[in-house]
């Protein structure tokens, strides 16, 4: 229909110029046959003015409409949805209709964009707080998307290249360059743990490689712990099962030595070598049950009482108790709260019972070290909360570092072996981590890590 009114528009201002020419041939013909009248000299000027002021007209109207392509495709080449097309709006309907055409196109190009704007901006935002580490690189290692959980699992600001990971993760940029190994297990420092995912893409006709990493320390963790738990339940009930009827065996043989044996003078004093015998026995035997009977606790934790607690008025509780034994101990106690007001979702008795745990280790470890300092420090970053309780004592071996949170595993002399693996227990169960910085000589550093009680209705 648009078309049909500008070829009638066209056809009318062709049949005009052809009648006007014809006007203007008579009227030369007229001054041909020597009619010089003034009328003929007006006329003939006037005609060939009209027609010059048409053939304009008909060249502009002819050529408008592919100048209103052009801006047309113009503006969807450059994505400028902006214009408006209604300046020859003067010319008929048919460009009225074709410029409502072009508006209505431009203005769904502008609804698609942003709509396409908005997904893009969702997607975004959920692949920067999405807690799976994510990064796309191309097929020369230069990174054009990592999300935030990336960066700081690998513990960087910012990555632009896979080389940039050769300073601190060696292994996984080769791996990463590699691409041959679509899956596999990384293991970085401090006891860093990583199961990485790499899906080969192509886009653009180029190659791209999307890496998935997940952190699986901390279920690597509960599983150890878990299957600490089931070894020790097997132990316990295995040693007690067998101790106690040995104990009442010895209880029997007590009795029957002490009443039924009488003493002789030619037996040498061997009633009272056995009654001495199985009076060890017995008080090593019963030694033995309070020892396996003190772990029940690492297999039977309670499950924590939740409640709003605020970081710093407990770390002070712990300080005002524990500051008697430090001064007796000639140790230099502090305290340095960066958390301000942060809660967390924590059983304040189990929390304080881990940092007391942890205090009274860095006591132990700072017996034999001069000018003896303990530093608590609280901060926060990215809605975590966290507390190091940082010693300057002799450290701990790296042989040793490994090993510290695994259950009766001590460097004390009459340790047992249980505290730091029940306070990661406990930690875990808080939904929080516990991790150590050590080195022989140089002071060691436990940091417990717990999430911020973010504000009903927050995201």
């Amino acid at each position: 229909m648009i078309f049909k009114r500008f070829s009638l528009g066209l056809l009318w201002r062709i049949v005009l110029i052809i009648l006007l020419s014809a006007g203007l041939a008579y009227c030369l013909t007229q001054l041909l046959q020597a009619k010089t009248e003034v009328i003929y000299w007006l006329s003939c000027a006037l005609l060939f003015g009209v027609i010059v002021y048409r053939g304009f007209d008909l060249y502009y109207y002819s050529n408008a409409t592919n100048r209103k392509l052009a801006r047309f495709f113009d503006s969807i080449q450059y994505d400028d949805f902006s214009i408006k097309f209604s300046s020859d709006n003067t010319f008929g309907k048919s460009f009225q209709g074709l410029n409502k055409q072009f508006n209505k196109v431009l203005e769904a190009f502008r609804k698609i964009r942003a709509e396409n704007e908005a997904s893009l901006h969702l997607v975004n935002t959920i692949i920067q707080n999405v807690q799976t580490g994510l990064m796309l690189y191309d097929q020369y290692g230069r990174i054009e998307l990592s999300n935030g959980a990336a960066c700081k699992l690998l513990g960087f600001y910012r990555l632009k290249n896979i080389a940039e990971l050769k300073t601190n993760h060696a292994e996984l940029a080769e791996k990463l360059h590699d691409t041959t190994d679509k899956h596999f297990l990384y293991q970085g420092a401090n006891g860093l743990q990583v199961s990485v995912n790499i899906v080969s893409i192509r886009l653009g006709g180029q190659i791209k490689n999307l890496v998935s990493l997940q952190n699986i320390q901390p279920e690597l963790q509960q599983k150890e712990v878990e299957a600490w738990q089931n070894l020790t339940r097997v132990l316990r009930h295995e040693i007690m099962n067998s101790l106690t009827p040995i104990l009442s065996l010895i209880g029997t043989m007590k009795h029957i030595v002490d009443t039924e044996l009488p003493a002789t003078a030619d037996d040498n004093g061997a009633k009272g070598d056995l009654q001495e015998a199985l009076q060890t026995l017995e008080s090593r035997g019963i030694g033995m049950i309070n020892f396996v009977d003190g772990y029940r606790s690492f297999t039977s934790i309670p499950s924590p009482s939740f409640a709003e607690v605020q970081v710093a008025p407990l770390i002070l509780q712990i300080m005002n108790l524990l500051q008697p034994e430090m001064v007796a101990a000639h140790i230099s106690f502090s305290v340095e709260s960066k958390a301000g007001d942060e809660l967390v979702q924590a059983d304040p008795e189990q929390l304080s019972m881990v940092l007391i745990n942890l205090i009274k280790n860095a006591k132990e470890a700072l017996e034999h070290t001069k000018d003896a300092l303990i530093h608590i420090t609280t901060y926060t970053q990215n809605q975590w909360v966290f507390i190091d309780v940082t010693d300057n004592g002799p450290g701990i071996e790296p042989e040793a570092l490994e090993d510290i949170f695994i259950p009766f595993f001590t460097t004390k002399e009459n340790g047992s072996g249980i505290g730091l693996s029940l306070s990661r227990q406990i930690i875990q169960q808080h939904g929080g981590t516990i991790k150590v910085d050590s080195q022989a000589g140089k002071g060691s550093r436990f940091t417990v890590q717990l999430k911020i009680k973010m504000p009903a209705g927050s995201t």
